[in-house]
């Protein structure tokens, strides 16, 4: 009887362990969600909700879709959205850091142009 008993013991302590890990978070799908979020966030920052709003909602969904498959414990999908989420918003920080790129090379050569107005204008001698 006390074998018996010490077996079953035994077996539901190994069962109340097994489902202690299966309800501790995956540091994994965490770890992406959160790379995810500041990638989001870089995004923002950057320009993006101007410049690349397709992207940036593409992102901004994904990382919404990331964080409820990590709450319903579908782990795989969580990451993999994660990680799709990260790709859209570096793409919309791109797209943000390229357009703020060409703007800044137009008002540069705007400036170059006139400075070579100048330039001309007080190096030709007036007759």
């Amino acid at each position: 009887m006390n074998t018996r008993y010490l077996i079953l013991t035994g077996a539901a302590i190994a069962l109340s362990f097994v489902a202690m890990a299966a309800r501790a978070g995956n540091p994994a799908a965490d770890e992406s969600i959160a790379v995810a979020k500041a990638a989001v966030e870089r995004a923002e920052q950057s320009g993006a909700p101007q410049a690349a709003p397709v992207e940036l909602a593409s992102a901004r969904d994904k990382l919404a879709r990331a964080e409820k498959a990590n709450a319903d414990r579908h782990r795989k999908p969580a990451i993999e959205l994660a990680d799709q989420a990260t790709v859209d918003a570096q793409v919309a920080e791109a797209k943000a850091q390229k357009e703020r790129a060409t703007k800044a090379a137009g008002e540069f050569d705007a400036s170059m142009a006139t400075l070579r107005q100048e330039s001309n204008r007080t190096s030709t001698p007036n007759q």
